[in-house]
């Protein structure tokens, strides 16, 4: 047995088909205590709370069940005719929730107990030319007719499917049939030039969404005398850190955990964004975080009229759900402090 265990970064149970969850759950009578750590609780809104919450009290406070916690708390929101794809919290359930866990969950804000500078996020959108607007949108209604005219229905694999070429194209280049990049503009690629032109010098992070968005970007960056460096390992980061790279490349899913890049800079560049709002905010913490004595300035290159505009606005309103429970449970530890 254990007399504690602590689990960090508790969102990545979030889901209770995983086999992390379904093996943490096994090993539950065998542990006395456990403490689960994340700053991103809930990043697909406060259904994602239920398999979290079942880690520390077996379903005493949510149900023992997910698909009960489910119908209790939740209403089927986007469907089709035999598939459920989203869920809309009820009327009062986040309210509900947050009472039913206060006890247990403490909701500690770094900006509460760090002095850390603030975050400032800047929006560079970026227009298609007359040739990329038209391949853009024959692609999507290309796209959209075909999935029509099949008289399937759109399932969440289709409409991902289409929403990941569209995102390849707004960003420059396709991947065509065999897995091999076809270029179709420069206008993103030029915008970015542009803004590491205006930064006059200072170091950026620049985080990059497909294969091929790597590879242009280095063909680009080559041209300058700017030291570019790609984020593998801890070289890399030790060399960001102690001012000897310029730019620095990475992918969110290789960046957003276990890193302090705070000492090298204060601006973020997404060049391409993701739907994932837990690894936009741990990627952008690689910045702001204890130590940073900069403002941290998060540019994003977004699209118009394109996916861009949609995936951040995406992230938006799950970042607002987030809040929600991050704030709700700071205020009942409040509450009980004045008592």
């Amino acid at each position: 047995p254990f007399d504690m265990v602590v689990v960090d970064e508790s969102s990545s149970f979030k889901n209770p088909r995983a086999k992390r969850f379904k093996a943490l759950s096994y090993m539950y009578p065998h542990i006395k205590r456990t403490v689960l750590l994340t700053g991103t609780p809930s990043p697909n809104g406060i259904i994602d709370l239920w398999s979290q919450i079942y880690l520390l009290d077996r379903g005493e406070r949510l149900g023992s069940t997910f698909s009960g916690f489910r119908n209790r708390y939740f209403t089927p929101g986007e469907r089709s005719r035999d598939i459920i794809y989203t869920y809309d919290p009820k009327d009062g359930a986040e309210d509900a929730i947050m009472n039913a866990i206060g006890d247990i969950a403490v909701s500690m804000k770094a900006a509460d107990y760090l002095q850390l500078p603030p975050v400032v996020e800047d929006t560079i959108p970026v227009v298609l030319d007359a040739k990329a607007r038209r391949a853009y949108d024959t692609m999507e209604r290309t796209m959209v007719l075909e999935l029509l005219r099949s008289g399937e229905q759109i399932t969440a694999a289709s409409a991902a499917a289409l929403s990941n070429k569209l995102q390849q194209l707004a960003n420059g280049a396709v991947y065509n049939e065999e897995h091999r990049p076809h270029a179709v503009h420069d206008c993103k690629i030029e915008a970015f030039m542009e803004l590491i032109e205006q930064l006059g010098g200072k170091s950026a992070l620049v985080f990059y969404n497909f294969q091929h968005d790597l590879a242009r970007l280095l063909e680009a960056l080559r041209l300058t005398k700017l030291r570019v460096r790609i984020l593998r390992g801890a070289e890399d980061e030790l060399a960001w850190n102690h001012g000897e790279v310029d730019i620095l490349l990475a992918h969110p899913a290789s960046a957003a955990y276990g890193l302090n890049l705070q000492d090298g800079g204060n601006h973020v560049v997404w060049y391409g964004l993701n739907w994932s709002l837990e690894l936009y905010q741990q990627a952008n913490k690689r910045l702001h975080r204890q130590g940073q004595t900069q403002t941290v300035i998060v540019h994003h290159l977004v699209c118009t009229d394109t996916r861009d505009e949609d995936i951040l606005h995406a992230i938006s309103m799950k970042e607002r759900a987030q809040e929600f429970v991050l704030e709700s449970l700071k205020a009942r530890i409040d509450k009980y402090r004045v008592h």
